[in-house]
């Protein structure tokens, strides 16, 4: 018995330092030992047609600040349409989107969820690239023209913004969380671009080559993560521009964070399912091995591994196997203390913000098994409740 505690403990404890710091390092390592990606030129104005696609459900207290957002962005202005997809919205959205005579609208009154919808919109497309926004996002006035600019180089097949996340209220925990493990995925994200490609685009603003696209299932939960690594997958790279920046709001309660959470850990269990050859490590070895170690190992073991440390763990304390067993198992118990005492903070809407961060570490680790029996039992479909947010901040 004591050979297998020993033996999961130390395996367990190895897959969570390499998921959340050792992958990181590795990257680094990677990107410091390549050549320098060349940053695109911004200035001399590689203005490729665009076309600008919203979905929208529901989104009628926001949509009028979105549209004219999209509007004013600095970028040749006969160049680039926009397209408001408004299916299943009944409260409006479709009309206050029609009031604007320079936007497309296309409105179905069924609701088919937000894949559907990308679909039926890319056979209304005719420009060379697309640009996804979400609805509840305001875009910094430069990001288009930073955008296009990757596509001077034919291997970049897309590029992902960067996703900042703001909160109207500074109490406000959500945001706190959401935005702390934003900052850690940017990072991750400007390692993984130097290195190759983003595994993994920000659906707050993707854009992509139209020649690209693949119809998704419309039953797809992670749409922007599945275009993205489909496009990887044609043998393009997914290029990484943080100054293109979407500010969108945390989510407006904790509940509301962990709905969107447990959608997110569904759709990558749903992904690994659809998207085989990403494991095909022959064909595309860096792919795979992003992949695995950034999202597959996220998303499976170490969650479980996080489990199996502390009972290994108490297993070692009890047959007395040495003062590193008792030192670790400290420690677990310090951190799921100060978790508990965050998640009673968060549950009573009060900033605790050394606990806050172990809290929402273990509540993301959490939400990966509500989303994978979300996964199995198909209880998790593409036509899925958003999370209310915090309205955005308009100056």
């Amino acid at each position: 018995m004591s050979s297998v505690s020993h033996f999961f403990y130390w395996a367990s404890l190895v897959i969570i330092v390499y998921t959340y710091a050792g992958y990181g390092f590795i990257m680094a390592l990677i990107a410091a030992s390549r050549r320098k990606l060349v940053k695109p030129d911004n200035e001399s104005g590689y203005h490729l047609p665009l076309t600008v696609v919203i979905p929208a459900f529901n989104e009628a207290p926001v949509i009028g600040a979105k549209i004219r957002n999209t509007l004013q962005l600095n970028y040749p202005r006969q160049l680039f349409q926009v397209l408001v997809i408004t299916d299943g919205s009944t409260d409006g959205t479709d009309q206050i989107a029609a009031a604007f005579p320079q936007v497309t609208v296309m409105h179905d009154p069924i609701r088919k969820g937000k894949a559907a919808a990308i679909n039926r919109a890319m056979t209304a497309v005719d420009s060379e690239l697309v640009v996804l926004t979400d609805a509840n996002t305001l875009i910094d006035p430069e990001s288009l023209r930073l955008l296009s600019a990757h596509y001077r180089d034919e291997k970049v097949g897309g590029v992902s913004g960067e996703k900042k996340v703001v909160s109207s209220d500074a109490s406000d925990l959500s945001s706190e969380g959401e935005g702390l493990y934003w900052k850690y995925e940017s990072l991750l994200k400007k390692l993984d671009a130097r290195a190759g490609t983003i595994v993994g685009a920000a659906g707050e603003l993707f854009s992509f080559r139209a020649k690209l696209f693949e119809p998704l299932e419309e039953d797809t939960i992670l749409d922007d993560f599945v275009l993205s690594l489909r496009i990887c997958l044609k043998g393009y790279r997914v290029a990484y521009e943080p100054a293109a920046s979407a500010l969108e709001t945390g989510s407006i309660s904790i509940p509301e964070e962990e709905k969107r959470k447990i959608r997110i850990c569904a759709g990558g269990f749903q992904a690994i399912k659809r998207m085989p050859g990403l494991f095909e490590f022959s064909k595309h070895p860096m792919l795979t091995f992003q992949y695995i170690s950034h999202r597959v190992f996220r998303w499976t073991f170490a969650p479980v591994s996080l489990i199996l440390i502390l009972f290994t763990n108490v297993i070692l304390v009890i047959n007395d196997a040495g003062s590193w067993y008792r030192f670790t198992l400290v420690l677990q118990v310090i951190a799921y203390s100060a978790a508990l005492a965050g998640w009673i903070g968060a549950r009573n809407n009060r900033k605790l913000p050394l606990v806050y961060i172990p809290y929402y570490f273990l509540f993301m680790n959490w939400s990966v098994f509500t989303g994978f029996y979300r996964f199995l039992r198909k209880k998790q479909s593409g036509a899925w409740e958003k999370a209310n947010r915090l309205t955005i901040p308009v100056n």
